[in-house]
């Protein structure tokens, strides 16, 4: 999806152009950062954030501003592409995540760029056909063909190097035809053959002296044939080795080498930004073995032109402790970072921020630039999100799209297609012109989480803790992992940065909402209504049969309210106000996705005339409780729009209760002034609002 990007100014247009030495639009060259170490010792640059942080959406902009402009890569560190592949497979005694992705990167980073030069890999072409030698069948002319042309790719098309391969092609066939004399050659043969071909027919004076990189590799004793003989063997014979390692991490090497001889000399890349390689998901094993190597090299004296900016899921990794840390807003006109004596050191881990409520008014301008949505849609949309940028970006062009639906004469703010959070989940947002729209809550869960998970976290974000989230998943998952599934799911929460909750399995306010609108609507849409919702719920109800405020609370989320009521009214001075309110908070968050929300009607007392108050029950007392329990209800809900009406409801209600609290009158009279503020300044009513003098942000 693409989209103007808000609140990540400090890296497009700050810390990135910084290290690469382009601005984000325009030739002229921004002056490089020279760090401590020296003009070339830069840093890695690691992005971390959780789900729908934006940390692709950047990386994916960074691509787009710079492509054409220097050489740049994007990979994917959990795509497919680098996924294990069978050991039947043709290519699986020379593949591995690290040769694969090396190879895509090579492609991506080798086109010519406006001004300048295409670049070539030599180094990194020569070590993946040494390798892919050690699967060569010398017999099979089709299979050596292939996989040579394939690896040839690495050089720019129409390159003097590229020309030259299809001519030492037909020779090393002819080489390996003159060695099948009978019995079939030895892997030795077969890879020193494929060496000593590479070295003297198809790189020619300049190119071999790039070669003789590989007189490096330990073993080698300066002599690149036989470095190159090495590599290719010890990777082939010692998988997931230490010796793999040392293989892969010397291709690692060639990669930044080429692109470093590159920007050597007179050469016209000069004049262009740094070589720019970006590494999504970098938390796979894969990300690892890409980054791991440049920190090590460059820790050990050997700097490079390239800059790495990486993505990672969550906030934190056991190979990044030593690692300099910084806010996002940190590197806007700075880079706080200077290397240590530790080799995680070479990275600066930037935290992307949640964006602000100026960036969700911005967003939603941008998609509604006739301002036709409710006022206070778009901090009610950041309240429910969190500021999570997917959410934020997902929801506003879905309002947009709803306005433009209505028609120019329409008001939406006040008509039929009335806006709220909860009615956007519903509506459709069209991303892709050539597919129909999906309901929005679709297309961010499906962002969010794993597919194969959704339908079990569904039912599980209706539960409190892990307790009794085993004994809802015995009841309603038993088809699903049952009890065994509820740990397994915990970890995944937790590996994947969900925040946690006291009250609640799922901790975060959005992901859990999402999830409890699938539970009850699966298909998205508010017109169909699941009849697992009720069952899930009353399994709650039932469980929490010993415990009065949850059993109320999930009464409350099937719409039965009277148990609440009579419970709040009955309690009332018998316990603390403190408490009293905390349990009035927690009855009332329970979610509503009613077809109609007639909570505003019953908070502001219009049904008041059409309740019956039980014999011997004080009546202005008892249909005060309820128009409490209803004001807090909807106040509190992410999914409606904030109501002036309703908090001041709200305030009048607990200030005319403060006077009958026989020991909590001042508790309540706070609440009365604080809980109405803390409403119009969008905070929780949590304890710090009723608090005395309960002024807490």
């Amino acid at each position: 999806m693409d989209r103007e990007l808000y609140g990540r100014d400090a890296l497009l247009h700050g810390l990135a152009p910084r290290l690469i030495g382009l601005p984000p639009e325009g030739y002229q060259q921004t002056p490089t950062e020279a760090f401590a170490g020296g003009r070339d010792d830069l840093p890695v640059a690691v992005l971390t954030g959780g789900r729908g942080m934006g940390k692709t959406v950047v990386l994916k902009q960074l691509r787009t501003n710079y492509r054409g402009r220097t050489p740049v890569a994007l990979i994917d560190c959990e795509h497919p592409d680098f996924a294990a592949i069978p050991s039947s497979h043709p290519r699986a005694p020379f593949w591995s995540p690290v040769t694969e992705a090396l190879s895509v990167l090579g492609e991506q980073l080798g086109p010519a760029v406006r001004g300048a030069g295409a670049v070539e890999f030599p180094r990194l072409a020569a070590g993946l056909m040494a390798i892919a030698s050690t699967g060569w069948d010398p017999n099979n002319r089709q299979q050596v063909h292939d996989e040579a042309l394939r690896l040839g790719m690495l050089v720019e098309s129409g390159s003097r190097l590229k020309s030259l391969s299809r001519g030492w092609l037909v020779k090393i066939t002819a080489k390996f035809a003159a060695l099948w004399t009978g019995a079939p050659p030895g892997l030795d043969v077969i890879v020193e053959t494929t060496v000593e071909s590479l070295l003297e027919d198809l790189f020619d004076r300049g190119q071999r002296a790039a070669a003789n990189w590989y007189g490096q590799y330990p073993g080698a004793g300066g002599q690149a044939k036989r470095g190159l003989n090495l590599m290719a063997l010890q990777f082939h014979r010692e998988r997931d080795s230490d010796a793999r390692a040392l293989a892969e991490r010397h291709l690692v090497g060639a990669l930044r080498a080429d692109l470093r001889a590159a920007y050597q000399g007179m050469g016209r890349l000069r004049r262009v930004g740094r070589p720019l390689v970006l590494l999504d998901n970098v938390q796979a094993p894969l990300g690892r073995r890409l980054l791991e190597p440049v920190l090590r090299d460059r820790a050990a004296g050997r700097p490079d032109q390239v800059v790495f900016i990486a993505a990672l899921r969550g906030y934190d990794h056991p190979a990044l402790r030593s690692a300099e840390r910084c806010a996002l807003p940190q590197v806007t006109h700075t880079t706080p970072w200077t290397r240590g004596t530790e080799v995680a050191s070479g990275a600066l881990v930037v935290e992307l921020t949640a964006l602000g409520p100026e960036h969700v008014r911005q967003m939603l301008g941008r998609e509604d630039p006739a301002m036709r949505t409710p006022p206070l849609l778009a901090r009610s949309v950041h309240r429910l999100t969190g500021g999570r940028p997917l959410g934020v970006a997902l929801l506003t062009k879905a309002a947009g799209q709803a306005v433009q639906l209505a028609g120019p004469t329409v008001p939406v703010a006040e008509g039929p297609e009335h806006l709220t959070p909860g009615s956007l989940l519903s509506r459709p947002v069209l991303l892709r012109e050539d597919e129909p729209g999906r309901p929005t809550v679709t297309e961010l869960l499906q962002q969010l989480v794993d597919p194969a998970r959704l339908d079990r976290l569904a039912v599980l974000a209706a539960a409190h803790g892990t307790a009794d989230a085993e004994q809802l998943a015995a009841a309603r998952l038993d088809h699903d992992g049952g009890r065994a599934g509820v740990l397994p799911m915990r970890d995944l929460l937790t590996g994947e940065y969900w925040p946690v909750a006291p009250d609640h399995f799922i901790g975060d306010p959005f992901l859990r909402t999402l999830l409890l609108h699938r539970l009850r609507h699966p298909d998205g849409e508010a017109t169909t209504t699941s009849e697992r919702w009720r069952e899930v719920q009353e399994t709650m109800r039932d469980l929490c049969a010993e415990t009065a405020p949850r059993r109320l609370h999930h009464e409350l989320a099937l719409g039965r309210t009277e148990n609440a009521v009579t419970y709040l009214r009955d309690t009332f001075g018998v316990s603390s106000a403190a408490d009293w309110l905390d349990e009035l908070r927690f009855i009332a968050s329970a979610p509503y996705f009613a077809d109609h929300d007639d909570r505003r009607a019953v908070a502001l007392g219009r049904t008041d005339a059409e309740q019956v108050t039980p014999d011997g029950i004080d009546r202005i007392f008892h249909l005060r409780i309820r128009r409490l329990l209803y004001c807090v209800w909807q106040l509190t809900d992410l999914l409606a729009l904030p109501d002036e009406g309703l908090a001041e409801k709200m305030g009048d209600e607990l200030g005319q209760l403060s006077g009958l609290h026989p020991t909590g009158n001042e508790v309540l009279w706070h609440a009365s002034r604080n809980w109405p503020t803390a409403v119009r300044e969008w905070r929780g009513l949590d304890r710090s609002a009723s608090d005395l003098g309960g002024n807490a942000l």
